[in-house]
């Protein structure tokens, strides 16, 4: 597989997003061993980078990664995030920044992914209460204690991610980015170039709205956040399914799947991006790592490039995000 190259972090230019396995989606945290096995084909297939976070469970997902990297570890990069658990209250969910809870919180990790470090370490929400300097500030000391090679910044502002690289180089920056999810390109994306940081998508693949495989809002569980989701309800959802129909329509010219056309539209951005399309599967690990092979002409790039933006907000609630 092909790599790309975030700030001066190497990783495969496609990674594997474990959130699913654990948290949120129908059958989260149904099958662990099939989530191994799904982690073991990633690494077989050439994919390094690894993508968890401490809300995932909370917790169980990290300890699931590790479990699975025990043996595994120095062949891959391992990404994870912190400050959405309040670390020095009483462990429930809320936004902290603070240097005090960024040391918690790493411990907390560490331990749970079994490893000594952290290759990719994201303030997974930003704290409107703590000057994004302080945050870091304490990053930095992490760096410099060897704790984590690099951190990032997910769902940041453009000031955000200036002020917090002039404290110590950014690494990345994630944020939903896909064929129905366009925003990145207005402003993170220039100002990521322009300051040497890579770019993660998240949910490359629209939450699953793009494979094709989700025709209507009753295949998911009643726990299933996407239930909730603006642009999996009523009207929307149906509205949306126009831009399926068009990446449909390409894959079929070219011979892929839906969801590897998707990949490969994302892999044409550039090199300073990997996106971490997420499973718990084995056969779907395999599916989106095909999408490193595929390549799109100029105009079926154009033809996606140029879909209706989809109906409805990407969360219930956008508050948190910071713009």
């Amino acid at each position: 597989m092909k790599h790309a190259t975030l700030g001066t972090l190497d990783v495969s230019r496609l990674g594997l997003g474990c959130m699913g396995m654990s948290a949120f989606y129908s059958g989260a945290g149904t099958d662990e061993a099939e989530s191994i096995r799904t982690i073991h084909r990633a690494i077989d297939l050439g994919i390094t980078f690894f993508d968890t976070a401490e809300i995932y469970g909370p917790y169980v997902n990290e300890e699931l990664l590790g479990k699975a990297l025990a043996d595994r570890r120095d062949r891959v990069v391992v990404a994870t995030k912190f400050g959405t658990i309040l670390h020095r209250g009483d462990g429930s969910r809320g936004l902290d920044g603070s240097a005090e809870n960024v040391r918690l919180s790493v411990e907390g990790s560490l331990k749970r992914l079994g490893t000594d470090h952290i290759d990719l370490y994201y303030q997974h929400r930003m704290d409107p209460g703590v000057p994004i300097e302080e945050t870091a500030g304490a990053l930095a000391e992490l760096v410099a204690a060897g704790k984590i090679g690099h951190y990032g910044l997910s769902e940041a502002a453009p000031d955000t991610i200036r002020r917090a690289h002039a404290v110590h180089p950014v690494t990345a920056v994630q944020t939903e980015y896909s064929l129905w999810s366009r925003d990145p390109e207005a402003e993170i994306l220039p100002v990521l170039r322009e300051l040497g940081i890579g770019f993660v998508p998240y949910s490359p693949l629209g939450r699953g709205f793009l494979t094709g495989a989700l025709r209507s809002v009753d295949q998911l569980d009643a726990s299933d956040f996407r239930r909730s989701n603006p642009r999996f309800e009523g009207e929307n959802f149906d509205a949306n399914l126009r831009i399926v129909d068009a990446v449909e329509q390409v894959a079929a010219e070219v011979g892929a799947t839906p969801a590897q056309i998707a990949l490969a539209w994302l892999l044409a951005q550039g090199d300073d991006i990997a996106p971490i399309p997420g499973t718990k599967r084995v056969s779907r690990v395999e599916e989106n790592a095909g999408a490193d092979a595929v390549e799109l002409s100029v105009a079926q790039l154009g033809t996606l490039s140029d879909l209706p933006a989809p109906v409805g907000d990407r969360y219930a609630d956008m508050s948190p995000l910071n713009r």
